[in-house]
């Protein structure tokens, strides 16, 4: 049976080059995100190097449309054995520490943590039963160590990350791998890049981090799911 995952956040760069070694390795793929153009035109891409991609545009600001975005995918490929989380605040902006505000955690509460667990609760019942899957993320590395200026979004990844690795822990024996990356280096030809380049140019102070290949990050997060022999891995 040819084996399945859904790309959660098939943004630029990470989760595209995550569909593609996927795809490499034989996987059918559904492509989520918000706007339809880029995922039917990597789709297509992806048909041409002989991957079978289906395109399915969903919110995951909104995580009350889970279960509605769960159907239209078991339409496409029933229940993934693979599910990648990875998608971003469309306000990545980080803030001092000094200047958060609850009002800002609480927006970029629903994309980083109410929606992968209801994604959660829609698919890993599937997985324990056929005994084998995965849940797999790749996010920045604030969220295992505070970074100066760099707050905002990475309180919130820290609390995904502790519930990824409790979920680890309690589905390990079934069968199912939680995996997580954590990237401390600026992925090239994302908006985090861009914004890093302007705001040195500006003089503002940032932190002095080297750059990744999403393809790269890729090949990282395949490894350590087709090892299984670690749950996170720090790059960068």
């Amino acid at each position: 049976m040819t084996k399945s995952i859904a790309v959660f956040g098939t943004g630029p760069r990470v989760g595209q080059a995550i569909a593609r070694r996927y795809g490499k390795e034989g996987y059918e793929v559904v492509l989520v995100a918000r706007r339809p153009e880029p995922l039917e035109a990597l789709a297509r891409e992806l048909a041409v190097e002989g991957v079978t991609a289906h395109a399915v545009t969903g919110d995951l600001d909104q995580a009350d449309a889970v279960p509605a975005l769960a159907g239209r995918i078991r339409e496409r490929i029933g229940d993934p054995a693979v599910l990648y989380y990875g998608p971003a605040p469309a306000d990545l902006a980080f803030v001092p520490a000094a200047a958060l505000t609850p009002q800002l955690l609480q927006e970029r509460l629903p994309i980083t943590l109410y929606t992968l667990m209801a994604l959660v609760s829609q698919f890993l019942p599937t997985m324990v039963e056929r005994g084998d899957g995965a849940v797999l993320t790749a996010q920045g590395a604030a969220a295992v160590e505070g970074r100066p200026y760099m707050s905002g979004w990475p309180p919130l990844l820290a609390a995904q990350r502790n519930y990824l690795q409790s979920l680890a822990g309690e589905v390990a024996g079934q069968g199912v791998y939680v995996g997580m990356l954590y990237i401390g280096a600026r992925i090239l030809g994302t908006p985090f890049e861009a914004g890093y380049q302007r705001r040195l140019a500006e003089g503002d102070p940032m932190p002095d981090l080297p750059a990744a290949d999403p393809a790269e990050l890729a090949d990282v997060l395949w490894d350590m799911h087709s090892a299984r022999n670690r749950q996170e891995t720090l790059h960068g």
